[in-house]
């Protein structure tokens, strides 16, 4: 998730200030994010900041409150935008991600990973709101899971298996940062997708797989 400007350009000022708190305190992290460098590239003095905000550490609970209400128009709302099927949304989710690290060249990474790993230990505020911006994510993929019905077998824990594929995502985000390259990403999703496979569920691209093998004759229908 990263903050994009308002097109409409009717954006006030608080809503501003969390905006740009959120985009550099993913870009920069947290601790090395000056509030004074917040004022200025929000376009407002230290005074007004602080009429809003009594610290930055108030500031940093409004910018996790910020993106709980975030999350789904710039993460979850054009994925359900570009398919139907529940269950390939998933796989769609994590290529959004995928596309953003190579655009950074595997840097930056989520960031509300990025906070959890840097705030979470000495603010119990802030960690409690880490969680809860977890557990929306993981809330909104249970629904897709859930809309998949019988394509899931019925012991599956949605939510479980929800947590599971947010943990692809953060541990292949992580580890991609600190290998330079998608290689753990790519690991990671392909096993997930294994996963899928192996309990019975088809998604896009193994069925895209199977077409071609058969095609060239290397497999049989059965």
């Amino acid at each position: 998730m990263i903050a994009q400007l308002d097109p409409n350009g009717a954006e006030d000022t608080r809503h501003r200030i969390l905006r740009i708190a959120f985009q550099l305190f993913h870009e920069q992290g947290y601790h090395a994010t000056g509030v004074a460098t917040i004022a200025r590239e929000a376009n407002v003095n230290p005074g007004s900041l602080y009429h809003f905000f009594e610290s930055k550490d108030a500031l940093l609970l409004a910018v996790l409150d910020f993106a709980l209400d975030y999350l789904g128009p710039a993460v979850m709302d054009p994925v359900e935008q570009a398919t139907t099927d529940p269950v390939e949304r998933v796989f769609v989710l994590l290529q959004n991600y995928r596309q953003r690290m190579a655009r950074e060249s595997c840097r930056l990474g989520c960031p509300i990973g990025n906070l959890a790993l840097e705030v979470s230990d000495g603010n119990p505020a802030a960690r409690e709101l880490l969680h809860k911006n977890f557990e929306n994510w993981t809330g909104r993929v249970e629904r897709w899971l859930t809309a998949a019905g019988d394509r899931l077998p019925r012991d599956v824990d949605r939510r479980r298996l929800a947590r599971f594929v947010l943990t692809v995502m953060e541990g292949g985000l992580m580890q991609s940062r600190a290998a330079g390259h998608l290689g753990p990403f790519d690991e990671a999703t392909a096993l997930l997708r294994d996963y899928f496979s192996r309990v019975g569920v088809s998604t896009a691209r193994s069925r895209r797989g199977r077409k071609t093998r058969h095609a060239k004759g290397k497999v049989t229908k059965r």
